[in-house]
């Protein structure tokens, strides 16, 4: 009994303070764990979290060497999370700076870090985007559609030209219509919405992809390496249909097979 109450004194006693710390850290991870969601950036999240959970070991064992690498490799971490929320930090700080009432910032901080997962969504209409793909299939029109899921893709729409129109087959036949000022690049989508089209995209620089693809499907690789989206590919040259999702692509589908996995990525 005696052993019992000394090592119950022992304890650290727990402040109202510290309860309150715990909370306000849960908190800010929660909000960082909201933000990066569905996008590769949680990668990096969770490979920071690791190695800090590895840091604070190797600290409390006394492990000096490990300590110190690990603790400079936080640093750089710490670093490469404000570089990757670059974009949302500087329209933060550009928000906090503007001449808007009290109420008007705190809606447009909302709708800023307002993750899809968390707003109603309107369930997409399949039919226009398989129509089009079949109909440009068959006369060998080139086509690349970006099918928005989670990530924002404002710096992309900044690349081409803003639409904002309803989907419909007709208008996305007529946008990749060889002859229209909007052919070449991306059509950017979400739901039953055009957003932008002429959009450029990044391009894979990964070695081991087949030289034979064209700019359209290195396109659709690089993009959905590097966001949470979904391409949509037609071939001039054959007609094919091909998708791609998380940096890998799908060659020569048929609108079958293509409906189905639109309807499971974009459930």
């Amino acid at each position: 009994m005696t052993h019992l109450l000394l090592f119950i004194q022992g304890l650290p006693r727990i402040r109202f303070v510290d309860i309150l710390d715990i909370l306000l850290v849960a908190f800010l991870l929660y909000e960082c764990y909201r933000l990066a969601r569905g996008t590769n950036v949680m990668r990096i999240f969770w490979t920071i979290v690791a190695l800090y959970v590895l840091w604070r070991v190797v600290d409390l064992l006394g492990m000096r060497l490990s300590s110190e690498i690990l603790g400079a490799i936080m640093g750089a971490g710490l670093l490469a999370i404000v570089v990757v929320f670059q974009p949302e930090i500087r329209k933060f700080l550009l928000m906090l700076g503007t001449k808007a009432s009290p109420e008007l910032r705190l809606r447009m901080v909302k709708r800023l870090f307002a993750r899809g997962a968390d707003m109603p969504r309107a369930k997409t209409n399949l039919d226009p985007y398989i129509q089009a793909c079949m109909h440009m299939s068959a006369t060998k029109t080139g086509a690349l559609i970006i099918f928005k899921r989670e990530n924002s893709l404002d710096d992309i729409i900044a690349t081409g030209e803003r639409i904002d129109a309803v989907v419909s087959s007709a208008l996305l036949e007529t946008l990749f219509f060889k002859n229209s000022p909007l052919h070449d690049g991306a059509v950017l989508v979400s739901a039953n919405t055009v957003l932008a089209a002429r959009c450029i995209l990044p391009v894979t620089d990964r070695t081991d992809v087949d030289p034979n693809l064209g700019l359209r499907h290195r396109s659709a690789i690089g993009v959905t390496e590097q966001l949470d989206v979904v391409a949509v590919v037609v071939s001039e040259e054959t007609g094919a249909i091909s998708y791609a999702f998380d940096g890998e692509v799908y060659h020569d589908v048929s609108p079958i097979v293509l409906r189905k996995f639109l309807e499971e990525k974009l459930a």
